[in-house]
């Protein structure tokens, strides 16, 4: 049986919940296909969340990794397509620490592509009635870190086959209701988008070629 790896983040920024963990945790022992899904929480602190992802490849050995966080004020699953090889933080992470200018992995590319089929995804979920996009910038705080240092440890390793990427997502309407504007997603609608994302993920071995970029 595979083993589809889903992390989600504690919550951060003095926001009581992250929608990531709430999405990701329902998912955890299901089956999908021949797949089971077993979710992990990671800690939204600069390196420590990435020695938590490591620690979960050498356990797990999954097939496949999805990281998943919080993108408020974004009104739609956003497949991630990059990830960029540096930390320039905004706000302090759960620890303290504000990086600015700094690099993930002094060694590593200045980016890696998820290798994830995001363009298939994302059609998919369209398809299901969950809105989606391909988007072009996971940031510079700890989500993209993560996902850098996921797809750097699976370079690393020679894990080639193991299929990785990170999906952001929006606010739940209770966050919604304290950011006043903010657009948000039901958890109901975030659970069945990121279990249609495995599925079309242990579906597909190549990516369909569809339109999904933007014009800035």
């Amino acid at each position: 049986m595979r083993t589809v790896l889903l992390t989600g983040f504690e919550p951060f920024d003095k926001e009581p919940v992250n929608p990531s963990w709430e999405a990701v945790r329902a998912l955890d022992g299901q089956r999908v296909g021949d797949a089971i899904i077993v979710a992990r929480q990671l800690p939204c602190v600069f390196g420590a969340a990435i020695t938590g992802i490591e620690a979960l490849l050498d356990e797990l050995k999954p097939d496949v990794v999805i990281a998943v966080g919080q993108a408020g004020g974004r009104t739609e699953l956003s497949i991630e397509r990059i990830a960029i090889n540096v930390d320039d933080a905004r706000i302090a992470d759960n620890a303290g620490a504000q990086p600015i200018d700094v690099t993930i992995a002094a060694a590593g590319p200045a980016a890696y592509f998820a290798t994830l089929p995001i363009k298939a995804i994302t059609r998919d979920l369209r398809a299901a009635g969950v809105p989606a996009m391909v988007s072009q910038t996971a940031g510079t705080f700890v989500c993209n870190h993560v996902f850098y240092g996921l797809m750097h440890a699976l370079a690393q390793r020679g894990n080639a086959q193991v299929r990785g990427g990170f999906i952001h997502i929006p606010y739940l309407p209770e966050q919604a209701a304290r950011h006043p504007g903010a657009p948000s997603l039901a958890l109901d609608t975030l659970i069945a988008g990121l279990r249609v994302a495995v599925a079309t993920t242990l579906a597909t071995t190549d990516d369909v070629r569809e339109q999904g970029g933007q014009l800035h």
